[in-house]
């Protein structure tokens, strides 16, 4: 089988030829610092990995909306911001302390929000947020623009990716910085702690928020028919039982994404949910949102609680299951052989009877080179 076949096959809870291995997002960290910069291809190529190709492709609603002027580049993983006369964006840049931050000013006819980012070669931080009253959200709902679909651009490039690996896109986030799923959203604009403490002192409140974010993107979802994605990343860390009980995941989280998953679904596309952190007290609750596949299972060595072979008891018959490598350890910190046996053990654990992906427990930016080759040539010895 060729990767995109085998790949494909997981997803849909069977057993292909072997273990498909494979990583989340290769960060351009780690190219520059240990492959001098070669290209994510080429590192799917040289450590002989399924490629996954991440596609962003957004592009204007209507005729009044346009692209962004002062977006010349867009950085990794960026998405194009689509502006309006009603909804335009000013930047205005600066340099600390070895981070350059960033002031955004949203502005409507209405009033300004403001928002303000910092960033590194390794990370980015939202350092003041952008809800600071609870009506600023009516600005958002009023005036925030609805980016659809560039079917012709995600086909362009699946076309000419061919059977070399598979199509990942995402649900969009908000403008400038944000997360795919609805609560994971708009935890990035009002911060995790407000948000959680607004659950029990203004629930409805909340609720309108997630809405006007939901609005957003279910319209994307419904423009993506057609398009030659194999599968669109919901979710995020913010949802994670690390961070919040299941009582709000119930309440907050798992009513808004489901509608998502469900649109997705309509138009004939693939979501895999996305949760980096805890995710034991709520399996059955991801699972019974329909989605097509379920990551980062992250182990309890990161910060998660994931008892691998416990969560494919559970719900492994249910949904294709990526992620529960331990890469802090077993990329860094231990001996190939080591590598090797941690390798084995997740596959015992969760790739038995298929649809099971191996994959770091999310992306990297630090792996000795001899380690991610043991990682990926004891994988393709795993054999269905």
């Amino acid at each position: 089988m060729n990767s995109r076949e085998r790949l494909l096959k997981t997803i849909e809870g069977k057993s292909p030829d072997r273990l498909p291995v494979t990583t989340h997002h290769v960060m351009p960290y780690f190219l520059d610092k240990y492959l001098e910069g070669i290209s994510y291809h080429e590192f799917f190529e040289k450590f002989d990995l399924d490629p996954i190709n991440w596609v962003i492709s957004f592009k204007p609603s209507n005729a009044n909306e346009y692209y962004d002027p002062q977006q010349k580049e867009l950085d990794f993983l960026e998405q194009s911001r689509i502006i309006s006369d009603q909804w335009r964006i000013k930047v205005e840049k600066s340099h600390k302390s070895n981070f350059d931050v960033y002031k955004y000013y949203f502005i409507t006819p209405k009033g300004t929000l403001e928002m303000k980012i910092k960033a590194n070669d390794v990370s980015s931080m939202v350092t003041e947020y952008l809800i600071k009253e609870k009506r600023d959200i009516d600005l958002l709902g009023e005036f925030m623009t609805m980016p659809i679909c560039n079917i012709e651009k995600v086909n362009n490039i699946a076309n000419e990716f061919g059977d070399e690996g598979i199509i990942r896109g995402h649900i969009p986030t908000f403008d400038v910085f944000g997360q795919p799923g609805c609560w994971q959203d708009a935890a990035c604009l009002v911060g995790i702690e407000d948000l959680i403490m607004a659950t029990y002192e203004d629930p409805k409140w909340v609720h309108e928020l997630l809405t006007i974010l939901q609005k957003r993107k279910l319209n994307y979802v419904y423009s993506m028919e057609n398009a030659k994605f194999d599968i669109i990343e919901l979710g995020g860390g913010h949802a994670s039982t690390t961070i919040i009980s299941p009582n709000i995941f119930k309440e907050f989280v798992a009513p808004y994404d489901s509608k998502i998953i469900s649109a997705a679904h309509e138009v004939n596309q693939k979501i895999v949910y996305h949760i980096c952190g805890g995710m034991m007290p709520i399996l059955e609750n991801i699972s019974s949102m329909n989605p097509d596949a379920v990551e980062t299972f992250t182990p309890p060595e990161m910060g998660g609680d994931v008892d691998l072979a416990e969560a494919k008891k559970r719900i492994g018959d249910k949904v294709c299951m990526i992620g529960g490598f331990n890469q802090n350890k077993y990329l860094n910190n231990c001996s190939p052989e080591e590598t090797r046996q941690e390798v084995r053990k997740c596959f015992n654990e969760a790739g038995r009877n298929g649809g099971y992906i191996l994959a770091p427990s999310d992306h990297f930016f630090d792996a000795k080179i001899e380690l991610l080759k043991a990682f990926s040539d004891e994988a393709r010895k795993c054999k269905y």
